[in-house]
């Protein structure tokens, strides 16, 4: 394992699966396996309708509870939608912010992205950001200029001091839930130039503080390959995440 600046983060997301027996049973194994949080950070992404259960038999643990998605304002006529402050009051530390099925599916633009992790900030909830790109935009080597583009609209409003409470997650459109994962060299490449890019913003310390994730078609096999790669500091695992049996193994990526 590589010698590490900043704590392992663990993510999973469990997208629209589960029903809310198997969320609990879950998330009741996870808790019984995880020890104090010390040496890495967890956390799952659930199904808002399920956030108030997971998070109390989550309670006592390290394990951190998160929300999918959340709209940037604090109250008002935005049927379906759900407020920071009311994910909070469910139990929710964290939330993901610019997954690409929201912005691909639901047609999310970049200029909801610096007002959802704003708001999300102001409200405690812990964002991961999650950037990436298209397979067309890759095979026109515009992978840097989209990923720099997602960069500098999510990061439009925040400041220096702010950059420790933030997660990216570099996540190639084209690898997600389709079974093929970045190289090595591809994900090192994007994620050093994510790095140069919070250096130049921030400044090196501050920038230091953000943890960038890898995400697409995690799996236990590759798991401990993609950590031992510099400058991934943890992992977003979606399939992968929806079983003990195949989540607990991507968690424990160092065990002996």
């Amino acid at each position: 394992m590589t010698n590490r600046l900043r704590k392992p983060y663990i993510a999973g997301n469990w997208k629209m699966n589960l029903d809310r027996s198997k969320c609990l049973a879950l998330v009741k194994v996870i808790k019984g396996r995880l020890r104090d949080g010390n040496d890495r950070e967890v956390g799952v992404f659930v199904p808002s309708l399920y956030l108030a259960d997971v998070s109390a038999v989550a309670q006592g643990s390290p394990l951190g509870i998160g929300s999918q998605n959340m709209w940037f304002e604090d109250s008002g006529a935005f049927t379906g939608e759900l407020a920071a402050r009311m994910l909070r009051e469910v139990g929710a530390d964290r939330v993901l912010v610019g997954h690409s099925e929201r912005r691909q599916l639901f047609q999310e633009p970049d200029s909801w992205m610096s007002k959802k992790l704003r708001n999300s900030l102001d409200h405690d909830l812990l964002p991961i950001y999650c950037i990436g790109e298209t397979l067309d935009e890759r095979k026109a080597n515009r992978t840097d200029r989209t990923i720099k583009r997602q960069l500098e609209s999510g990061f439009e409003t925040l400041r220096a001091e702010e950059t420790h409470r933030i997660t990216i997650a570099y996540e190639p459109i084209w690898a997600i839930g389709t079974g093929e994962t970045a190289t090595a060299e591809q994900v090192a490449a994007v994620h050093k130039m994510i790095r140069r890019w919070l250096v130049q913003r921030f400044g090196e310390p501050a920038a230091n503080m953000v943890r960038i994730l890898y995400g697409g078609s995690v799996k236990p096999d590759n798991a401990k390959q993609l950590m031992a790669i510099d400058e991934v500091d943890g992992l977003l695992v979606g399939g992968a995440s929806l079983q003990a049996e195949t989540f607990l193994p991507i968690i424990e990526f160092d065990a002996r």
